[in-house]
């Protein structure tokens, strides 16, 4: 049997990478979208066929729901439980970018609301419903070889204040303390937790940006000189996913081209 994971906001950009990396390490996908159908069933037949080019047998399934909505949350693990029956891998990936770039002195509060919503609440709460079906796994023996593991895609804008999208940083602060919380509720059963944090990376969020993010590439602004691609992201999370790192928890694993070293 497989194991499985399930993505969230895997239709497009680094959730996309990321399927496609772990249907390449041969797990089964549970692949959750919020609006566009169509990039979603995409992104199933190119898991499958990836899968298949490595010589890999796997499912995957895509799956609706806004993970900040309560209703469509349990919907999501419900539809993972019924389809794969286990679940070895959660990676909270789902996220908005503020609609319109404002400064903090004039953004809105419902621009803060939305971000809040989705990309803090949604993870913290869906984290939990998994975390205690994860709980229960764990006790009926279902792991026998990796433990399960729980991955959060966080930001390099954690910690980089950007005035302009500040609804946007403080969400992903919020996630770099939400691994640091269920990893340390989570360790006595067994279940270890991760954040996984990108740098600059190209996708269609980061398109209105490029010509920007060009030029300070090519002056510096990280060590290695190119953008990243969700692949690298994909990579990471495949790392984490084989068990690479037994003996870690809570931790934050870069992937920014360096740009998280202070240089002079």
């Amino acid at each position: 049997m497989n194991p499985a994971a399930l993505v969230t906001g895997a239709s497009r950009g680094i959730g996309r990478g990321i399927a496609l990396e772990l249907a390449q390490a041969g797990f089964d996908l549970a692949l959750n979208y919020a609006g566009n159908r169509e990039a979603a069933e995409q992104t199933r037949r190119d898991c499958v066929e990836a899968a298949r080019e490595n010589a890999k047998n796997i499912r995957a399934e895509i799956c609706q729901a806004d993970i900040s909505n309560t209703t469509d949350r349990q919907r999501l693990v419900q539809f993972t439980r019924d389809t794969f029956k286990r679940l070895d891998l959660l990676v909270n990936n789902a996220g908005l970018a503020p609609t319109v770039r404002a400064d903090i002195l004039e953004a809105s509060e419902e621009s803060f609301d939305l971000l809040i919503n989705v990309n803090l609440k949604g993870p913290y709460f869906l984290t939990q419903a998994v975390a205690n079906w994860m709980i229960e796994q764990t006790r009926q023996g279902v792991y026998k070889g990796a433990p399960p593991k729980i991955v959060t895609v966080g930001s390099i804008s954690a910690y980089t204040a950007s005035t302009n999208r500040g609804d946007y940083c403080v969400s992903k602060a919020g996630l770099a303390m939400l691994t640091r919380l269920y990893a340390a509720r989570l360790a006595e059963h067994g279940i270890l937790v991760y954040e996984i944090r990108p740098g600059v990376i190209a996708t269609d969020m980061t398109e209105s940006v490029k010509e920007k993010y060009d030029k300070l590439i090519a002056e510096g602004l990280t060590p290695i000189r190119r953008w990243g691609n969700p692949g690298d992201i994909g990579k990471a999370v495949v790392a984490v996913a084989l068990n690479y790192f037994p003996f870690s928890t809570g931790d934050v694993l870069n992937v920014d081209g360096g740009f998280h070293m202070r240089r002079l």
